[in-house]
This record gives C-alpha cells, sequence and structure tokens, in this order.
C-alpha cells in the first residue's frame, strides 16, 4: 500500500535549467574498488530538488555512503546522494520512534538521540554508514535476540517514479516488502525508526579463543552477552568481543579468563595488528550503547579503506558446520585476508533480508584489496557454504549465480510485483537489480 502525501502544498516545478543542483565529483566507493558508471552524481539540498530531479531523469539511482562493495547503487544513468538534505532528526515521544533524513550517518543519529535520553536497539560495526543505505541492504549489527537495522523502520518516505513523494508504513500490507528494497523501488528520503531509552554498555576482549571451541560451544559464545563478535585471521589469532549491557544495579565484572581465552589487558583493534586509538573504549568501561556496539568511533576513519568485503548468512542451526567449512580452508583464505568477523542476527520477516525467516549467523571477510587473489578464494568459500543456504549480503562482494541467490529468496516473486507496482517504468533499477532480482 502507498500512501500519496498530501500533507504539504503542491510543488512549484521549476525551471529544470534553473534549479541548482551540485554535482559530485567523486566517482568512486568508499574504498576505491568501485567506479560508478552514473554520467552524473548530484547531491540536492531539499527533498523539492530530489522530486523535480526523479521527475525529469530517466533511470536513476540513490547514493548512500559508499560503503557497498558491490555495484547495488550503481547505475549508467544518474546517481543522486541525499547527503546535503536537512538534517532531520525528530523524536516522536509517545510514538517511541525517531524520524531522521535517510542520508544521515547512524553515529550522528545515534548521539544526538542518545542526548535526548533514547537509543536504537542496536548498531552496526561501523557509525558511518548512511541509514537508508544500511536499510535497503539488510545491514546489522550483531546479537541473538538483535534484528538487523531495517527492523527498526516503522515508515519510509520516498520519491517516486514521477516525482511524487509517498510513504509506507509499518501494518501496510507491503510494507516488509518496501523496506530492504535495495533502492529499487524509489528514492527514500526520511525514515521513520524505532527507539528504546537509552543505556549503557560494558565492552570487553578476549584473546587466544580456540576455533575449535568456537565451533563445539557456538550458541554458548553467542548467547554470552547482549552482542558478540569473533574476530579470526584464519592464522593463529581468534578474540571475542563481548559486549554486556548495563541494567540498573548492574554489578557486572568480566572473568579473567572465558571460554579458555584470557581477558585482554589492553584495547584490541579487530585487525590484528592495526593500532586500537580509532576503536570504541574496552576494558570493561561502562559507556552509551552508540559509543560501545560499533567497534570503531565515528571521528576516526576505520581504516585505509584499502580492501574489499564480503559476507555469508546460513541459518543459525547450521553455523557450528559452515565454521568448520570455512576453518577448512584456513590455508587458503589466511594470505589474502585481513579479518573475518563472525555476528549472529534474529531472524525478521523483510522480503529480502538475508535474515528473512530465519535467525541467522554472519561471516564477514575483510579482504586485503587484491581482487586476482580474493576472487578465486572467495569462489571456493561460496562452494564450502552451498550445502547451508547461504544467502550473500547485498553490499558485499559475491560471485554465486543470481538463480543461486534468487532461490534463497521465498517472497521474491512478491517483491517483483511489488517493484512493477512502484517502478512500472523501470526507473530505479539497474544492472545489479535486473540480475539478482529480475
Amino acid at each position: 500500500m502507498r500512501t500519496i502525501l498530501l500533507d504539504r502544498p503542491p510543488r512549484r516545478r521549476p525551471d529544470p535549467a534553473r534549479t541548482l543542483l551540485a554535482v559530485s565529483a567523486e566517482r568512486t566507493n568508499w574504498a576505491g574498488n568501485l567506479h560508478y558508471g552514473a554520467t552524473r552524481i548530484h547531491t540536492p539540498a531539499s527533498v523539492d530538488e530530489v522530486q523535480d530531479l526523479v521527475a525529469r531523469t530517466g533511470r536513476i539511482r540513490a547514493l548512500g555512503s559508499r560503503h557497498s562493495f558491490s555495484d547495488v547503487a550503481d547505475t549508467t544513468g544518474e546517481l543522486v546522494s541525499l547527503a546535503r538534505l536537512p538534517r532531520l532528526i525528530k523524536v516522536d515521544r509517545a510514538a517511541r520512534t525517531v524520524t531522521v533524513g535517510a542520508g544521515l550517518r547512524y553515529g550522528d543519529v545515534a548521539a544526538e538521540l542518545h542526548r535526548r535520553g533514547w537509543a536504537l536497539h542496536n548498531l552496526g560495526s561501523l557509525p558511518h554508514i548512511s541509514v537508508a543505505g544500511a536499510v535497503a541492504t539488510a545491514t546489522h549489527g550483531s546479537g541473538d535476540r538483535n534484528g538487523n537495522l531495517a527492523t527498526a523502520v516503522t515508515g519510509l518516505q520516498l520519491v517516486g517514479g514521477d516525482g511524487e513523494l509517498l510513504a509506507v508504513r509499518r501494518g501496510d500490507p507491503d510494507f516488509p516488502g518496501a523496506v530492504v528494497a535495495l533502492g529499487a523501488l524509489g528514492v527514500v528520503t526520511t525514515v521513520t525508526l524505532d527507539v528504546v531509552p537509552a543505556f549503557d554498555v560494558r565492552q570487553v576482549v578476549y584473546d587466544d579463543l580456540a576455533t575449535d571451541t568456537v565451533a563445539e560451544r557456538f550458541d554458548e559464545i553467542f548467547a554470552a552477552a547482549y552482542s558478540v563478535s569473533v574476530f579470526t585471521d584464519w592464522a593463529g589469532t581468534t578474540r571475542a568481543w563481548v559486549k554486556h549491557r548495563v541494567e540498573d544495579g548492574d554489578d557486572w565484572t568480566p572473568e579473567p579468563a572465558w571460554m579458555g581465552a584470557r581477558l585482554a589487558a589492553e584495547p584490541r583493534n579487530p585487525v590484528p595488528g592495526m593500532p586500537a586509538v580509532n576503536c570504541t573504549e574496552q576494558l570493561g568501561v561502562a559507556g552509551p550503547w552508540f559509543d560501545r556496539l560499533p567497534h570503531f568511533r565515528l571521528e576516526f576513519t576505520p581504516s585505509s579503506g584499502d580492501e574489499l568485503q564480503s559476507e555469508f548468512l546460513v541459518p543459525r542451526e547450521h553455523a557450528p558446520d559452515a565454521f568448520r567449512a570455512i576453518a577448512a580452508l584456513a590455508g587458503r583464505i589466511a594470505p589474502v585476508l585481513q579479518v573475518c568477523e563472525l555476528r549472529t542476527v534474529a531472524a525478521d520477516d523483510l522480503w529480502l533480508s538475508s535474515s528473512y525467516g530465519r535467525d541467522v549467523a554472519g561471516f564477514h571477510f575483510t579482504w586485503r584489496q587484491d581482487p586476482d587473489a580474493v576472487l578465486p578464494v572467495l569462489a571456493e568459500i561460496e562452494a564450502a557454504l552451498a550445502p547451508y543456504d547461504a544467502r550473500p549480503h547485498w553490499g558485499k562482494l559475491f560471485t554465486a549465480e543470481p538463480e543461486q541467490v534468487q532461490e534463497r529468496y521465498p517472497r521474491l516473486a512478491d517483491f517483483r510485483r511489488l517493484r512493477g507496482e512502484y517502478d512500472p517504468d523501470d526507473r530505479f533499477g539497474n544492472d545489479f537489480v535486473d540480475r539478482y532480482l529480475g
């Protein structure tokens, strides 16, 4: 169900020749592995400008914070970045929601929410990612009971193909298909999210966690705290990031030894050998949720960006076997890897979500930026995970054939119908969407 917004006066359609739209000169994604094929990258300063741009443009795609490594956001038409839209952060205390500008970064939203006494249920590893881009690709944090970032969405405002401003809200029949939509239904301009009262988190790191222990006690490890991540380089260094939510009267203190691992006495960086200065505070020091749930601090670039990334999400019951299958390839993986992160995500009902209908475990790979060396190894990993019904993250690199990806999304036919209703002229598609969604 689409609602045409009528709570604002009709737009005065300006002469296109007089519309002032900044055009971005940046032509690559964050890591530099992808050069956008768009003819122009617009950076409008208002929703009205977005509407006018869409109404008079052929194929057009929204561009987030450029953290995708796949060509999910690329187009041979035109791109529109929402980074210059007004800084909207509007809290509805009664509804326990916040409405934010789609181009804002999670870190900016989180700090302001906390100042007002509110929080989001979870955050990704990086606070630098844009809200709309993360939602559209089902980006996630970690935690057995935590859904991905898109599960907090209660409403979207988007610009349709004719420039109309549309709204979709939780409870609408097609809402689960419109949230994680890879930008294929329109240009999202605002996102409304559930909020919860602000809370604190203590973060500790355990060194020297045995990989055999991870496989044998997987469920126990990831149930140990509000959010848990395990990092390994598959060459002998494996650590656990344990993030404990602080409750009223909480006197929790970390054990010096846990799962055969030992409590780190100094801060760590998830990437072995990298400095910890750009990471969020550890050592069990309690602090606000937005400065503990991500691994990296907003004021620092987490790395040079000289990397590639892949991620595969498997049903939770297959996680130990999937872990062993990857471990069998450690000798192939380690030479081209920076670090591998394991996380867990709760099931949801969002049609194109990688956790649709099932709790999942995510296996995330941060590679050295050497595509010729990485891609053969990536194909071996995908082959090893094939028996476990792995779904690739839409914004990361993968080599699976489109038919293999499509068969893992049982609501794909429903999404195709929805796409036809929202975008009958195929304004918001691109090669990636056409390839993997049909």
